[in-house]
């Protein structure tokens, strides 16, 4: 009589969710923290964007699909923009920071770990609740987790611009595209 022993190996989807709640409770938990790890300088900061970028982009391997430079990517791609400039714009002077390179880097690496994350990693698990529900979801995050960092009253803005970063991945089927116009965002903040 042959015995067989099978090991016990978690079906692939388990391994999957297990990793995607873990990752979407280390960005919350980052994000809502970030106060505390600003009070310490740009290492941790930097450290713990590199690492929700990393983590989201890996979770979206293979699932999403790679961008080409098309209407559907541009045309998004330039209202976004747009609209940061104009908002730049009509917002006036904000008060003077000391920029450097380092500090430039670190705005454009965090647009572009938040953008991984919320109309990356995030939007695609909403998304199959429909588009709507994942571009309102998605933005409403965005804002809520800013809350910690710049107080209740950016909010309102941050909900716009939720808004606006999530219907440029909808509209353009990629989350690079956000992340672009989000980077511009950061690096004309800080270079007022």
């Amino acid at each position: 009589m042959t015995t067989v022993t099978t090991a016990r190996h978690p079906a692939p989807g388990v391994r999957t969710e297990t990793a995607a709640y873990a990752l979407g409770l280390g960005t919350v938990l980052f994000l809502l923290l970030r106060p505390v790890f600003a009070a310490r300088g740009n290492a941790p900061l930097a450290a713990g964007y590199l690492a929700i970028g990393a983590a989201s982009v890996a979770m979206l391997r293979g699932s999403a699909r790679p961008a080409t430079v098309s209407r559907r990517v541009l045309v998004p791609l330039a209202v976004g923009t747009l609209a940061v400039i104009v908002a730049r714009l009509v917002a006036g002077p904000a008060p003077a920071l000391p920029v450097g390179v380092g500090i430039v880097v670190l705005n454009v690496g965090a647009a572009v770990a938040e953008e991984a994350f919320f109309r990356g990693f995030l939007f695609a698990r909403l998304e199959p609740w429909g588009v709507g529900v994942a571009v309102v979801t998605s933005a409403a995050a965005f804002a809520l987790l800013h809350v910690p960092l710049y107080g209740m009253a950016a909010f309102p803005v941050d909900l716009g611009a939720g808004l606006l970063l999530s219907w440029q991945r909808a509209a353009s089927g990629t989350w690079t595209v956000p992340a672009a116009t989000h980077a511009v965002a950061n690096v004309l903040a800080v270079l007022r």
